[in-house]
């Protein structure tokens, strides 16, 4: 009975600190990186933990929410809006945030994905109802700066921040596609069109460019032939006049070297009156009309004709 008994409390004594041991395991807590629990005490808000090891009072203390500090990414499904021009259109997004007080967080909001859902929609279509058709495909970056700019003052009270929007795709409605499909078309037909006239327009001033050069060149060849065969003429005549001031010069020397041998040889004045009988002779060359001749030069003249005369009779 005795035996009994201890058996019975020794068990309960390893249950009651097997149930000890699981209460002070469920005290401690451990926050990972990037995370946040916000903690209550009694029901009402006590604190919130940050990274590391925790200790919470048994069964008055609970976690009432674990937060996710990372940046994260939402993306919506489309929402049909509606353009100035009255062009209803779906337009999809995606909305980067990321929680920066986990307080407000867990009691700012409710359905704090919802809320941010709802609210994206309710500001696309107050932004696209300020644009036209074509200002809504040209201005994506402008409409994503508004949107994250509204956002963002609308999600501080919550512990939200959102640090980028981005239009995903904007889907007008078929027949607009068809109207831009055919548009496009017809533009690139149009710039087909210019790019072909400006290179026809290029080609025809290359090729008049190129017959410009190439007369300019033709008359370039042509004057540097004229100057070339100016110098060669001017160069012949160069050289015909050395030659005949050289022949002069020979002929000048040729009479001074006479000169020089008649002097030399002490010749008489009957050969020098002779030499210059036959110089008055080559003068004359029978093209004169009237030579004057000295009176001692025709005395030697008309001994000559008398010696000349009796020499041809003796034959």
């Amino acid at each position: 009975m005795l035996t009994a008994a201890i058996s019975v409390g020794f068990i309960v004594v390893v249950v009651l600190i097997f149930v000890i041991l699981l209460v002070l395991a469920s005290c401690v807590k451990i926050v990972p990186q990037a995370s946040a629990y916000v903690m209550e005490r009694l029901g009402g808000y006590l604190t919130t933990w940050g990274v590391g090891l925790h200790l919470k009072a048994p069964f008055i203390d609970h976690v009432a929410k674990k937060v996710d500090m990372k940046e994260q990414v939402v993306d919506f499904p489309p929402q049909p809006v509606i353009t100035k021009d009255n062009v209803t259109m779906k337009i999809d997004t995606v909305v980067y945030y990321q929680i920066t007080d986990p307080k407000m967080y867990t009691y700012g909001v409710a359905n704090p994905m919802m809320a941010i859902e709802n609210l994206t929609a309710t500001t696309l279509r107050n932004i696209i109802g300020d644009l036209e058709l074509d200002q809504t495909l040209t201005s994506r970056e402008t409409i994503n700066t508004k949107m994250r700019a509204s956002l963002d003052v609308a999600t501080d009270p919550w512990g939200i921040k959102v640090t980028r929007v981005e239009l995903k795709n904007i889907i007008p409605p078929p027949a607009i596609q068809d109207a831009m499909e055919k548009q496009m078309k017809a533009e690139r037909e149009r710039r087909e069109a210019i790019l072909k006239a400006e290179g026809e327009k290029k080609s025809t001033i290359l090729v008049a460019e190129g017959k410009k050069a190439s007369m300019i060149l033709d008359a370039e060849g042509e004057k540097q032939a004229a100057i070339l065969r100016a110098e060669a003429k001017k160069e012949a005549m160069i050289r015909e006049a050395e030659g005949q001031a050289e022949a002069i010069l020979k002929v000048q020397q040729a009479n001074a070297d006479g000169l020089q041998f008649i002097k030399n040889v002490q010749a008489d004045n009957s050969v020098i009156q002779l030499k210059s009988l036959e110089a008055f002779a080559k003068a004359a060359d029978g093209k004169a009309t009237k030579i004057i001749i000295p009176s001692e030069i025709q005395g030697l003249a008309g001994m000559v004709r008398f010696l000349t005369e009796v020499g041809a009779v003796d034959k």
